[in-house]
């Protein structure tokens, strides 16, 4: 490999895996009867560390839960894993794509893991809408900085 190909920026998906996966139906069998409609809470945390030279691991984990006014039907949690080689990346551009890039290659194998795995417990899938991880992180940022000159 030439020095100037070795210096290229390089973006590559390694591995997508599930890394932690739980689901809770604690008002089982009564909750089947159950005809109201639920309220479904969604929650995104997302997460990036080094762990080799060019090597990362981004996890996002995604919440779901289900609730009728006095109880809960299931509770949904999925920790979406993969490994990245990111490489001849500026430093200040190494943040965003762990932090945006990253999360929408995970999100669609996450949000199919939920739904198959609420399928399976008995319930209707649970389609999430589609998320823009840019926006979320720019909010992020912001509260940051926010936080920083408080």
């Amino acid at each position: 490999m030439s020095e100037q190909q070795e210096l290229q920026p390089a973006f590559s998906i390694e591995k997508i895996y599930v890394k932690d996966l739980s689901l809770e139906v604690p008002n089982a069998p009564q909750v089947f009867l159950e005809q109201a409609q639920p309220e479904i809470d969604m929650q995104l945390a997302s997460a990036g560390q080094q762990l080799d030279d060019g090597f990362y691991e981004v996890t996002l984990t995604v919440t779901v839960t289900a609730k009728l006014p006095e109880k809960t039907l299931f509770l949904c949690e999925v920790a979406q894993a993969g490994i990245f080689q990111i490489r001849n990346i500026p430093a200040e551009d190494l943040d965003p794509i762990l932090g945006v890039a990253c999360p929408n290659i995970l999100f669609p194998y996450a949000r199919e893991a939920v739904s198959s795995v609420v399928n399976r417990a008995g319930f209707p899938p649970v389609l999430l809408a589609p998320i823009n991880f840019e926006a979320l992180y720019m909010q992020q940022r912001a509260q940051q900085a926010e936080a920083g000159n408080a």
